[in-house]
């Protein structure tokens, strides 16, 4: 009898692996963890091999799995780059996550890269915070995040440097020399707080945190009604109602990477990396 190896089990199989679990796995490829445990089990029926066995409350690849992987990962990838080159794409829908900073000016032309590329995505958009995004990685629930932060992990590709800016409300007063500035910040952790208070720091400038937010819309309305002075990545696109403020310490900038899910499409990380280098460079 003539044995097969199916596309749609072997990305299962690449998912378990990636993702560390079966549940995790269902998640990334959108399935129930039924179907992605049939799929498991179609692949130890044609290869006659255990490839996957139970470790405490998760799993993990025997040898047998861990070679059939290897073999996997090249047969998905030259499936996936046929798909491409016949204008197919490998994922039908690309879920990107992003922190709120500079969303509204770098998820458009984002967007219009991914759909209008050689493979044509479907995108979907997830805004949160930094944090939930790399939790979100690590299960499979986000194939590209848009992350604050130097490009130190293997998931993650350097395009270049956010600019920030100081906001305040038009009649905001910054106090006198003795008395501490008031800023308005996200909720920690967050990059942009960090930088505002080493900066103010390094500067000698006493600082204290005078609102805080767990949204953009919240930290604007707050300088908006004159809390404090925020610092924000806007490229440059000064939020209604605020005005930028040119004395106080320049906070110089902050990297901006894309992180993907592993096992991602090398193309499509390629592809949103050189998007956004174009954006941060026509701002520059």
């Amino acid at each position: 009898m003539r044995r097969t190896l199916d596309i749609a089990p072997l990305r299962s199989l690449v998912a378990v692996a990636d993702c560390g679990g079966f549940q995790r796995a269902a998640t990334s490829l959108h399935l129930s963890q039924a179907a992605v445990s049939q799929h498991v089990r179609r692949l130890e029926a044609a290869t006659g091999r255990l490839l996957v066995e139970r470790q405490g409350r998760g799993s993990r690849l025997t040898a047998d799995g861990e070679k059939l992987l290897a073999q996997a990962r090249r047969i998905l990838a030259l499936h996936d780059e046929t798909l491409e080159d016949f204008g197919f794409a490998g994922d039908a829908t690309l879920v990107i996550g992003s922190t709120e900073h500079a969303a509204a000016q770098v998820l458009p032309p984002l967007r219009a890269a991914l759909e209008d590329g050689p493979a044509g995505h479907q995108i979907r958009f997830r805004i949160d915070r930094g944090s939930k995004l790399r939790e979100r990685l690590d299960g499979g629930g986000v194939d590209l995040a848009l992350l604050l932060g130097p490009a130190d992990d293997p998931r993650a590709r350097a395009v270049g440097d956010l600019e920030l800016t100081w906001y305040a409300a038009p009649g905001w007063h910054r106090p006198a020399a003795s008395l501490p500035i008031p800023l308005v910040a996200f909720d920690h952790p967050c990059a942009l707080r960090t930088r505002a208070l080493e900066t103010l720091s390094r500067h000698g400038l006493p600082a204290v945190i005078g609102a805080e937010a767990i949204q953009l819309a919240g930290v604007q309305a707050a300088v908006g009604a004159g809390l404090g002075v925020a610092l924000m990545a806007t490229l440059h696109h000064t939020p209604v109602g605020l005005v930028a403020r040119d004395d106080l310490p320049s906070p110089g900038a902050l990297p901006l990477a894309v992180w993907s899910r592993t096992g991602l499409a090398e193309s499509v990380t390629r592809r949103a990396a050189d998007a956004l280098r174009d954006l941060l460079a026509e701002g520059a």
